[in-house]
Formats: C-alpha cells, sequence, structure tokens
C-alpha cells in the first residue's frame, strides 16, 4: 500500500481539479438563482474556468520545469484551495468569476502538468502504467460523479459546501505530500513571456469570440457592442469575426515564435517539433474532441433536464448516474486489456462507444424524456470515457522521451481543457443562438397570437432569449401586459423551439465525435 501512496494522493488532487466543474453543470439553476444571475451568465463562468487552464497550462508546466515539479504542485495545491474558499463564500457572479474562474484555474495549471510529471517520477514500467490509469480512473469518476454530488449537496445543503469541502482536501494534499519524490532538473528554465502573452491572448480571443457569439452573432450581427458610445461591427461584420480571426492570428504567431527559439537554440515555451511525433498528434485530437464531447453534454443535458423537464440539480445528478456505472467498469476493464489489446484498439472503441452514446442520447431529447435510450446513451458514453480515459495519459507520454513528459503534460492539460471550453462556448452559444431564431420564427408563424404580441416576441428574440422553464415563460409574458391564453401559446412555443435547438446542438456534438474517428488512425499499438 505504501508504493501506491504517492499516486493516491496525485489522484485525489486530479479529481478535485475535475470534480467542480461538472458540479456547477449540475448545480448551474441553482447557483445562478442564488447569485442572482442567469444561465448565460453561468455559461460565462464555466467557459472562463477551463479557458484559464487552457491558456495559462503551458506556462504552467514551464514553471513546473523552473521550481520543479513538487514545489509548483505544492503551490498550485495553495492557489486553488484559496480560489474554492473564496468561490464557496460568493455574494454574486463578479466574485465567483474571481474565484473560480480566476483563481482556481491559475492553481489548476501549476497542478495539473505537475500531476503528470511526477506520476511519471514515481513509478516505472508497469507499475506506471498502473498509475497512469488510476490518474485517468479518478478524471473520468469526478466526470461522472461530479453531478451526483454536486446534486445531492446542493438539494439538501448548498452547491457552497463542495467549494469549502474542496479547500479541506487540498489542506490534506499538503499535508500528505511529504512522500512524493521529485526529479532535479539539471538547468535553468527560462520562460519566455512573449510565448506565454502570444498563447494565452490568442486562445482567449478564440474561446471569448465564440462565447459572445450567442449575443453578437457569428458574421450578421445579432446585436452590436458599444464601446465610448460607438456601435462596434466594422463592416456590417460582428465583432465575434474579429475576434476569432485575431485570435487565430495569434496563436500563429505564437507557433513562429516557438519555431524561431527553437531554431536559435533557446528555450521555447513549447517545443514545436514534438507535434511531428504522429501518435502524439492523434492523441492530442482525440483528448480535445473527447473533452469537447462531454463539456457539450455536462451543459446540454442538465439545461435540458431543469428548464424543459423540471429536475432538481439531485434528479438531474441522479439522471447521469448510469455514465458513472459505465464509466467506472470500462476504465478498470480498459487498464485490465492494456496489457494483451493494443492500445488503438481500446482507443477506438471508446470513441466508437461515445458516439454511439451520443445518438442515443440525441434520439431521447422529446418533450418527455425517452428514458430508455437516454440510460443506454449514458451508460455508453461512460463506457467510451472510462476507455479512452484508461489510455490516453500513458499514449501521450509514451509518445515522447522523458525529458519530455512535462511539456506534454502541460500540453495535455490545455488541449483538455481547450475542449472544455470550446464544448462549452460552441455548443452553448449554438442553442441560444437557434433558440433566439427558432422561437422568433415560429412566434411568427403561430395565428393564434396577435401582432402586437409577435412585435413584442421579435423586438426581444432580436437580442438574444435566456434560457427559462415553461413556467417562467408564462410568468413573463403576464407580467408584460399578456393574456393567460396568450402566456401559454407563446410558452408552448417557446418549449418546442428549445426542445429544437437542444436537438441542433445535440447534433454537433455528435458530428465532432465521429470527426474524431478520422483523426485516431496514428495511435499507437504498442505502448513503451
Amino acid at each position: 500500500m505504501k508504493k501506491w501512496s504517492v499516486i493516491i494522493i496525485l489522484a485525489v488532487s486530479q479529481f478535485v481539479m475535475i470534480l467542480d466543474s461538472t458540479v456547477m453543470n449540475v448545480s448551474i439553476s441553482s447557483v445562478a438563482a442564488d447569485l442572482g444571475t442567469s444561465i448565460s451568465g453561468m455559461q460565462a463562468a464555466i467557459t472562463l474556468y477551463a479557458l484559464t487552464m487552457a491558456a495559462f497550462m503551458l506556462t504552467g508546466g514551464k514553471l513546473g520545469d523552473r521550481w520543479g515539479r513538487k514545489r509548483a504542485f505544492l503551490i498550485g495545491s495553495i492557489v486553488y484551495g484559496i480560489g474554492s474558499l473564496i468561490t464557496a463564500l460568493s455574494p454574486n457572479l463578479t466574485t465567483l468569476l474571481f474565484g473560480w474562474s480566476l483563481v482556481e484555474g491559475l492553481g489548476a495549471v501549476l497542478v495539473i502538468p505537475a500531476i503528470a510529471a511526477l506520476t511519471a517520477a514515481n513509478y516505472k514500467g508497469k507499475d506506471r502504467i498502473v498509475a497512469f490509469s488510476i490518474i485517468g480512473a479518478a478524471t473520468g469518476i469526478a466526470a461522472a460523479a461530479g453531478p451526483l454530488i454536486g446534486g445531492l449537496v446542493t438539494t439538501y445543503f448548498s452547491w457552497r459546501y463542495v467549494f469549502a469541502a474542496e479547500t479541506l482536501i487540498m489542506i490534506a494534499v499538503l499535508l500528505l505530500s511529504g512522500s512524493i519524490r521529485d526529479e532535479r532538473t539539471s538547468k535553468k528554465v527560462s520562460i519566455d513571456l512573449q510565448s506565454s502573452a502570444l498563447s494565452a491572448g490568442g486562445m482567449a480571443l478564440l474561446v471569448f469570440g465564440v462565447l459572445q457569439s450567442k449575443t453578437w452573432g457569428w458574421i450578421s450581427p445579432v446585436t452590436v457592442p458599444v464601446i465610448n458610445g460607438w456601435e462596434v461591427a466594422p463592416f456590417g461584420i460582428s465583432l465575434v469575426f474579429y475576434l476569432i480571426i485575431a485570435g487565430v492570428f495569434l496563436l500563429w504567431l505564437f507557433v513562429r515564435r516557438q519555431k524561431s527559439l527553437e531554431t536559435q537554440g533557446k528555450t521555447p515555451l513549447l517545443r514545436i517539433s514534438i507535434f511531428t511525433i504522429a501518435p502524439l498528434r492523434s492523441a492530442l485530437s482525440v483528448l480535445m474532441s473527447q473533452y469537447f464531447t462531454i463539456a457539450a453534454l455536462f451543459f446540454v443535458i442538465p439545461v435540458y433536464l431543469q428548464t424543459i423537464l423540471g429536475y432538481d440539480a439531485l434528479q438531474t445528478g441522479i439522471k447521469l448516474v448510469p455514465l458513472s456505472i459505465g464509466l467506472v467498469i470500462f476504465s478498470a476493464l480498459g487498464s485490465k486489456l492494456s496489457s494483451t489489446i493494443p492500445a488503438r484498439r481500446i482507443t477506438r472503441f471508446g470513441q466508437i462507444a461515445m458516439t454511439l452514446g451520443v445518438f442515443f442520447v440525441f434520439a431521447s431529447i422529446q418533450p418527455e424524456l425517452h428514458s430508455s435510450f437516454f440510460w443506454v446513451g449514458m451508460f455508453v458514453i461512460g463506457a467510451g470515457f472510462g476507455l479512452l480515459a484508461s489510455q490516453l495519459g500513458n499514449i501521450l507520454m509514451s509518445s515522447v522521451d522523458k525529458k519530455d513528459t512535462a511539456v506534454v503534460g502541460g500540453v495535455q492539460g490545455t488541449f483538455q481543457n481547450l475542449g472544455t471550453s470550446l464544448g462549452t462556448a460552441v455548443v452553448g452559444s449554438v442553442f441560444m443562438l437557434t433558440l433566439a431564431s427558432g422561437f422568433g420564427a415560429a412566434v411568427q408563424a403561430n395565428t393564434d397570437l396577435s401582432n402586437e404580441t409577435k412585435t413584442q416576441v421579435a423586438a426581444k428574440a432580436s437580442t438574444g432569449i435566456e434560457i427559462v422553464s415553461e413556467e417562467q415563460a408564462k410568468q413573463i409574458v403576464q407580467d408584460n401586459g399578456g393574456s393567460a391564453a396568450t402566456a401559454e401559446t407563446v410558452s408552448t412555443v417557446y418549449e418546442a423551439s428549445q426542445l429544437q435547438a437542444l436537438r441542433e446542438a445535440m447534433a454537433i456534438v455528435l458530428g465532432i465525435s465521429i470527426i474524431s474517428l478520422l483523426l485516431s488512425r496514428n495511435l499507437p499499438a504498442k505502448l513503451t
């Protein structure tokens, strides 16, 4: 047991790192109500949390090289614990964004790369395969158990207790971390600040642009932001388009600078040459699409269950239990089979399972939940996630030399969180945009509504539609002078529009899952 004490500490830390984003998703309605914000505000918080980690993960990994991985792990644990405490005490969305999206995110960028590197440093051979499987299982179980834990605590106590508990766990991790062994770096590591700025700025502009698409539109402006009294929509094109182009341009400059530094014999933030390794590229593509899918589902499904079907946080968590069951069983099975079945085959099975699961969940989204389809879909998604979690960490680390494990740990965290932030931003924004356009069109086509009502709805839909329940929609209409009959008609149209918007958002998730299968052809058959 002593041999595995280090990996238990690291796995607990990994569990906590993953846990609270899933807690936020399942508790999304309760947290929004508690903080006086909207579902759209919570989407921003969830997205920005993952974005902070994606934007600074490479820098966090480099700081681990400079300070030592164990020291980075300990400092990150302290920062993360402080952020969790701020989150637990948050009185409003602004404080939540600071404590959770920023402070916790910055703590995680030190802890996550260090976990991967310390796992590689403390275990060798078959023990290392088992150790990475445990880390992968902790990641998957946290993603699966988070909704149930969050639902239970939110329903009977408060979501705040989850974050208070995280603070206590990080204190325990700090007290028990003495057994973790670190490997000293042989040279002084420098950090190129320009590279850090380009990387963080590029990802921030890209994801922020996608996030704002629900309000400003992708190409044609839905609403036009006003800055210092000036409407900003150059040449009649949405500002989102320019933000995304600017983000891509900064990331291109980042890649060019890394190549230049490497050519000059200087220390880049990221050695671009590692991407010439085909198995690494494939594994990162699969990882990113895996987390895109999970993040998208964990935003869309709670919204469906809570706003359309009226479930509370605990009922939502219980509905996601099949995912947890599939994940636990198949992450353990994947680890056991890895000694006899090629990693590529296990990973492919995982991808196919996630794709099939998404299809079943897609089919289950009806005015009344198709429970059998939903149950099968969530179980199969969990099974696929478990198989992938049991393989991808070790595939990534086995693709490079030992000296690059910390770098790959940072890249792994970057792709994982970029996938998460894009999953929430893209699918959430598409859902809200299609809801607004679909609802507006359906109201205009409805012959039972007066022209005055249609004009009012059109004006509201042109600036975006908030995600509310059918009962809330009725109340909004009545509060604006509508009759009971008008409120009933509008709310019925709104619910149908929500369902259609959810289906269109889920179609994107299904498409990403299928594309991921095409990107995994270079996965290795055997691990070194």
